[in-house]
């Protein structure tokens, strides 16, 4: 048994931040991903997230308290350019009588820099913070 709690596999999701509640909840999702988080030293995160065509490369640190905490970089080349996100997440406490929960992480992330968007010549800005949340899967 390992005594890291976000070793293993993820499945995460991201939002945009729209305080409209009207907005029908299929428009909220930015991302999903897989992410795997690997074995490493006591306080340290390595890992990777990706989906269909893109990986990033996590690296970061983790933090024992009440919640756990990780605090991490994705980084990697997507379709010849760079992209670069920080994650900042925390783990889901486990209830007294939950039944079938699976662990749970939940928190926030920004868009470091800038990278080109799905169509031509519109770019993703520096900046622009979501939310996330992932479920452990193994």
């Amino acid at each position: 048994m390992n005594d890291n709690p976000f070793v293993g596999t993820w499945i995460y999701r991201s939002f945009y931040n729209d305080p409209d509640i009207s907005t029908d909840f299929d428009k909220l999702e930015v991302g999903r991903a897989t992410m795997v988080i690997r074995d490493g030293p006591m306080t340290a995160l390595t890992g990777t997230i990706g989906g269909p065509g893109w990986s990033l490369n996590l690296t970061g640190s983790r933090q024992y308290g009440t919640p756990m905490r990780a605090r991490f970089e994705g980084r990697g080349v997507v379709g010849g350019e760079e992209w670069i996100y920080d994650y900042d997440g925390y783990l889901v406490a486990p209830w007294p009588n939950g039944v079938q929960e699976r662990p749970a992480m939940t928190g926030s992330l920004i868009r470091t820099i800038p990278h080109s968007g799905s169509g031509a010549g519109t770019i993703h800005p520096a900046g622009v913070v979501f939310s996330f949340y992932a479920v452990r899967t193994a």
